[in-house]
């Protein structure tokens, strides 16, 4: 049996090119005493991976060069060596990027297969539902009648994140995105209040007239100028939790920050950033409450599938371009 993966053969420049990555065939790994070998069925692309091609130091450790990527995955385990996970078990966990993965089993999570789709579990159900929630409820506080601003609103987390707003009362919530298709998307299927495409004019005159009255909390997944414009329309008391700034990950020199960071004296206003890996304590009350609002459909989700491992790269670029709609997946 062949194991495909992709490895990193060098460290992107810039926008990642696909000289810069190998698919490589391995043999399929054979599980240890306390793993499970899984088959593995959905693969995650995500926009912090680009800042684990980098050698810079951060929160996560890099990707190391001719070895095979990580990434969430979920799969069917076809093989255990390991107590409390039996053949047939389905489980969520981070070896993604490979078609096999030999998995310690304490870092393997079963999953209920007739409860949700499998792939669901690396999106709303999964990391990405627990990014939005963390982010919106925890660090920007979000209370009843706030104005909720939301940047890559038509992505995984974004699109989360406003609908959530809404269930949790906020008065008033907009949505930038990338094309008018997406636009139209947010406002009649997720029930934003209000959204524009970034690409139309200044974020800035857009958001003034999405939002007269200000926003109370802005959840930034792009940074750049729809973090200053945010900055510009902050109420007192505002909340910015700062998630992604999938604007300058390719940049090769350091961009600029906002020109108006004094308005937060005005304002009182906080940044603060944050990684979900901070708020897993969440994870019982998240499941608890949001798993039920999507089985009702209160809660909607879209995906964008991508078949076959080969175009796992191809993929990740997508993300990068904003090309998906909802959570990206491969299914393999």
């Amino acid at each position: 049996m062949i194991n495909r993966e992709w490895h990193l053969l060098s460290r992107p420049v810039g926008w990642p090119k696909p000289e810069d990555f190998a698919l490589v065939e391995a043999p399929v790994p054979t599980p240890r005493e306390g793993q499970v070998l899984v088959r593995n069925k959905y693969l995650s692309v995500d926009p912090y991976m680009r800042g684990r091609m980098s050698a810079a130091k951060s929160y996560i450790a890099p990707f190391e060069l001719g070895k095979a990527m990580q990434g969430g995955a979920v799969g069917e385990v076809i093989e255990s060596n390991a107590e409390g996970i039996a053949v047939g078990d389905h489980v969520l966990h981070f070896l993604g990027w490979r078609e096999y993965a030999a998995v310690d089993a304490q870092h393997a999570v079963k999953l209920d297969a007739g409860a949700a789709p499998l792939s669901a579990y690396l999106g709303v159900l999964g990391m990405t539902g627990l990014t939005a929630y963390a982010g919106l409820l925890r660090t920007a506080s979000l209370k009843e009648g706030d104005v909720v601003f939301v940047s890559g609103a038509a992505g995984a987390v974004g699109s989360e994140v406003g609908q959530i707003a809404k269930l949790k009362g906020a008065s008033r919530v907009i949505g930038s995105a990338g094309s008018d298709e997406k636009v139209k998307l947010l406002v009649e299927e997720y029930g934003f209040d209000a959204a524009f495409n970034y690409k139309n004019g200044p974020v800035a005159e857009q958001l003034r007239e999405a939002a007269p009255d200000g926003v109370d909390v802005y959840f930034d997944n792009v940074g750049g100028d729809h973090l200053e414009a945010a900055i510009g329309s902050l109420n007192e008391g505002g909340r910015i939790a700062v998630c992604g700034m999938i604007s300058v990950y390719n940049n090769t020199e350091p961009a600029p920050g906002p020109r108006n960071l004094a308005r937060l004296i005005q304002t009182r206003g906080r940044i603060e950033g944050f990684l979900v890996g901070d708020h897993y304590d969440l994870q019982p009350q998240f499941v608890q409450e949001v798993a039920p609002w999507v089985a009702s459909g209160a809660l909607k989700y879209r995906e964008t599938v991508v078949e076959g491992i080969e175009n796992n790269l191809e993929a990740f670029l997508g993300v990068l371009r904003g090309d998906n709609i909802g959570k990206m997946v491969v299914k393999l």
